[in-house]
């Protein structure tokens, strides 16, 4: 079939190779001519996709990358995979909303529209598929089908196309045709009876991980003011086989998905229902003030040592968002050295998960190398990533805050 990826980041690259992997035609679409020129060469920016994935695909013509929306034109299967942000706690929309034009313009009779930029519970229903309809003059159902399949990006226990597949459909047929799409990509796909239960379900999925997380993180607050170890309680609770899954306490959330996705649900509660989903935002309350927390214990924990913060070396380790990740967006590394450098600290970042040449970095960018640590007066590892020399660490540093729970010694206290 002829498929249609529309945007090509985190999201929509891994899709879309892995569609021309299976035998798809497939055309990569994405408005950052830059990013396309990147893709063209052969060049990946996504760790779920290696450049040498990349090229195969390229090089036997069964991808391809542009900026070009008239490119765009006889596809069978179009899916949106377009960022969906947060505006000062409202839903922007526009990405979807644009992309939805550009398809409307293309579309025919039979073809079939795929969201899975995560929304609000009705997006597919109540905003794309108007949309699709006023461009196009076709009717959603009888003349294009359409319909909502959630976006999972793996991790290093479940790939890409082994994490199960939540698809649905606006009817019947569009059901049976995403998900025979679907199912020659993804191991496992797992049809749900409509699209507003599989836009809940995603927003489910990650206000369960952002809540907890959010709960621990209040609980090592708790616990270092009463003097109780959380991270050993955290072992000890976990002992239990059933009935606990283990979180773990971090300077914050970030990402493209937990600090915004619960906040979708909750603003469609209080637009549609006129009611607060309260877990969520006190979650969200919670980590905000994660950083602020961070910085707090670093400053008391200098002012022990007779050192005011003003003026103090400090070296940040780990400014992506989690662990192992390449990305930096909504990370509260970044917070914290905001607050650092407000404060009057000289911060370095260390990163060795971005490339040297990427300007994103908020703090200026040194190597974690033992002279780097040495000279530092104090070292917060806020991403313990595998890359970093975690014994050369607790050897050099004079001070270490530890927001992961990965080094030991006198010299280090733990978040």
């Amino acid at each position: 079939m002829q498929i249609v990826v529309a945007g090509q980041g985190y999201v929509g690259l891994p899709l879309a190779v892995r569609a021309a992997e299976v035998g798809h035609r497939v055309v990569g679409y994405d408005v950052d001519a830059h990013r396309v020129q990147q893709l063209a060469a052969g060049q990946s920016y996504v760790r779920d996709v290696d450049s040498s994935r990349l090229r195969a695909v390229l090089d036997s013509g069964a991808y391809s990358a542009t900026a070009d929306a008239a490119a765009l034109a006889g596809f069978d299967i179009a899916v949106i995979t377009v960022p969906t942000p947060l505006r000062d706690g409202v839903p922007d929309l526009t990405y979807i909303e644009s992309c939805a034009r550009t398809l409307g313009e293309r579309l025919r009779p039979g073809a079939t529209v795929v969201l899975e930029s995560t929304s609000y519970p009705g997006t597919t229903e109540e905003l794309l598929l108007p949309i699709l309809e006023e461009v196009s003059g076709l009717k959603g159902g009888v003349d294009f089908l359409a319909g909502f399949s959630p976006e999972r990006i793996g991790n290093k226990r479940w790939s890409f196309d082994g994490t199960p597949k939540l698809v649905s459909g606006i009817d019947a047929k569009s059901l049976a045709v995403i998900t025979g799409f679907y199912d020659d990509i993804f191991q496992t796909t797992v049809p749900v009876s409509g699209t507003k239960v599989a836009e809940l379900a995603k927003l489910l999925e990650n206000t369960f991980r952002f809540v907890n997380i959010s709960m621990i993180n209040e609980l090592a607050m708790l616990a270092a003011s009463l003097g109780v170890d959380v991270w050993e309680a955290i072992d000890a609770a976990a002992t239990k086989p059933f009935g606990f899954t283990r979180f773990t306490p971090g300077p914050g959330v970030g990402g493209h998905c937990l600090p915004i996705d619960p906040m979708f649900l909750s603003w469609k509660a209080q637009q549609e229902l006129g009611v607060p989903f309260r877990f969520a935002e006190l979650a969200a309350d919670v980590n905000r003030h994660m950083p602020d927390y961070v910085v707090r214990r670093l400053v008391e924990a200098l002012n022990k040592r007779g050192m005011p913060v003003s003026g103090s070396r400090i070296l940040l380790l780990g400014m992506t968002y989690k662990y192992n990740a390449t990305d930096l967006r909504n990370s509260p590394s970044a917070r914290v050295a905001e607050l650092l450098i407000d404060l009057g600290a000289e911060v370095r970042g260390a990163e060795p998960n971005i490339p040297d040449d990427d300007t994103e970095l908020s703090v200026p960018r040194v190597h974690a190398t033992p002279d780097e640590v040495r000279a530092a007066d104090a070292v917060v590892l806020l991403m313990d990533h595998p890359r970093f020399d975690l014994p050369m660490i607790e050897k050099c540093a004079t001070y270490v805050l530890d927001c992961r729970n990965r080094l030991s010694g006198p010299n280090v206290e733990t978040l």
